[in-house]
Parts: C-alpha cells; sequence; structure tokens
C-alpha cells in the first residue's frame, strides 16, 4: 500500500503542484529503482556525491583551457554509481532542481578553490539538465553560487542541449541571456544529434558549440567528416569556439586539428578524475598539456 502510494506521490509530482494522482496499474516502477530514488533523495545530504572532471584541451597551443564537471554518487551499498544510473531517476522525480544547485554550488567552490593556485585562466563547464529549463530558479541559483564563491562569471561555462530548450524556446531564450548577463557563456552539448542544431544556433545566444562524440569516433568515414567540416564552418562563420568531445586516439586529434577545431575531451589526454587530482594535473600540464594514459 504505501509503495503505491509513494508511486502515485510522484506521478503526482510530475503533474505540478496541487495535483491529484491516483495509483494506476502497471505505474508501479522496478523496487531496486525506487529504492534508488529514495535513498538519492537523501544522498545530497549525506555527502555522498562528488565532482570529477575532464580537462579541455586546446589544439593550437596544448593547453588545459577548462574542465567539465561530472557528478558521480559513492552509494554507501552500491559503490561508486554513474550518472546514467541516477541522473534519469532525478529528471523523472524532480530531484534533478536540487541535485543540479548543488552540482553548481560545488563546481564554483572547486573553481574558487583552484584559482587561489593561480589557475585564473580555467573555465568550469556545468551541463543544465533540460528540466532546469522548466523551473523559475535557474539564474538565482547561478547567481547565488558565483557570489558566495567570489567566482567571476566568466569562468562559468553553462553546457545545454537542443532538447533542453527546445520545448519553450523563447523561455529558454529569456533564461539564456539572464546567464550570459552574468557573465556565464553558454555552449551547446551534443551538437548535431537533434533535428534543430542550426535553428538552434540562429535562434539561441550561444558562445560555442560541442562536436558529439559520435561524430568525432566515426571521423576515419567521409561522410560522417564532410558533416564535421560543415559544423565546423557554420561555427567559424558564426564566431562560435568549437570543442569536440569523445576524443580516444592520436589519429582523431589530428584530423580535428587539422579541420582546426578549437579544443578537445576525452580519454586520449585524461579520463574524468577528482578534484585533487585535477588540481595536480592542471598544475603540472596547464602550461603544455601532453597525452596521458587512458
Amino acid at each position: 500500500m504505501l509503495n503505491t502510494a509513494y508511486v502515485a506521490l510522484r506521478q503526482a509530482k510530475r503533474t505540478g503542484r496541487a495535483a491529484l494522482q491516483a495509483y494506476r496499474s502497471g505505474a508501479l516502477p522496478a523496487g531496486a529503482d525506487c529504492l534508488l530514488e529514495h535513498d538519492l533523495g537523501r544522498a545530497i545530504g549525506r555527502g555522498e556525491l562528488e565532482l570529477h572532471y575532464q580537462p579541455k584541451v586546446a589544439l593550437a597551443t596544448g593547453r588545459v583551457t577548462g574542465v567539465e564537471a561530472l557528478v558521480r554518487w559513492r552509494h554507501p551499498a552500491r559503490g561508486l554509481v554513474g550518472p546514467g544510473d541516477f541522473i534519469p531517476l532525478a529528471e523523472s522525480s524532480g530531484l534533478i532542481v536540487p541535485l543540479s544547485a548543488w552540482i553548481i554550488d560545488r563546481a564554483c567552490a572547486e573553481l574558487a578553490r583552484w584559482r587561489t593556485h593561480g589557475l585564473v585562466e580555467v573555465s568550469m563547464g556545468v551541463n543544465l539538465s533540460s528540466k532546469l529549463f522548466a523551473t523559475c530558479g535557474l539564474v538565482q541559483t547561478v547567481r547565488d553560487a558565483l557570489q558566495r564563491h567570489g567566482v567571476p562569471g566568466h569562468a562559468l561555462d553553462l553546457e545545454v542541449t537542443e532538447s533542453g530548450s527546445m520545448a519553450d524556446p523563447p523561455l529558454a531564450a529569456r533564461l539564456m541571456r539572464q546567464l550570459k548577463a552574468l557573465g556565464a557563456t553558454i555552449s551547446v552539448d551534443d551538437f548535431g544529434t537533434g533535428y534543430s542544431s542550426l535553428s538552434y544556433l540562429k535562434d539561441f545566444p550561444v558562445d560555442a558549440i560541442k562536436i558529439d562524440r559520435s561524430f568525432v569516433v566515426d571521423v576515419d568515414s567521409a561522410g560522417t567528416l564532410a558533416i564535421m567540416q560543415g559544423m565546423i564552418a557554420t561555427a567559424r562563420r558564426l564566431g562560435l569556439a568549437i570543442v569536440a568531445e569523445g576524443v580516444e586516439t592520436a589519429e582523431q586529434r589530428d584530423v580535428l586539428e587539422r579541420e582546426r577545431c578549437d579544443t578537445y575531451q576525452g580519454f586520449l589526454f585524461s579520463r574524468p578524475i577528482p578534484g585533487e587530482a585535477c588540481l595536480a594535473l592542471l598544475l603540472e600540464h596547464g602550461a603544455v598539456a601532453k597525452a596521458l594514459p587512458a
């Protein structure tokens, strides 16, 4: 009985406030998912979440110019849980809002700590869930985190996806302009995988595109290379920066360099690593980055 009531509560939360929802047969999720979602609701307060960081490397100079913050959950019983196993649960339950607020705050705190070591040119990339564009506290959350930790807005790069914005384009465009007013930059994540990529560049105030890894891994294909060349040429004409994701081989990096891509990230240089290890990497390789063992 309590389990079915809990499922009905989840359904009501998804429809908004002051909603009445009866339990529907077949709506009960797997028991493991219920338990995991319950645990996730307490994970922030228990200090079970942590951020790992993947460096972004400038192809022209070899400098590490920034990192992308990626959340991990160190579950007391399950061990390290990857985001693919809990981010969908967070989005479906509404927990993505407090989770994202925690990520933004911790990312700014880590960035502030790195800046005390002289790493003032390193930017921090943070993914914004599509669910955040339906809430009204996103801009204030970012503003508060920047002010709390004394981080300038230009050090924060907010990564959005097409699917996160196309549900309500006018609202998304307004939120992006407000975020840019704080000094933050806006990057389009997984660029090329959505149906509206080109209109996105026309209608939204973005600063960079991130070429999806699916194009990078298949760069040996003439068709894929032609598409990637088109992306890069379009971004260049619009004055946008270009980041390639998922670079795993020197050959992929060389193609990107030849095509005048700006920056890459991927296992070729470094996997996502905890904050302390990332600080050490930045201090050692921030001037001239070298490929590290995968």
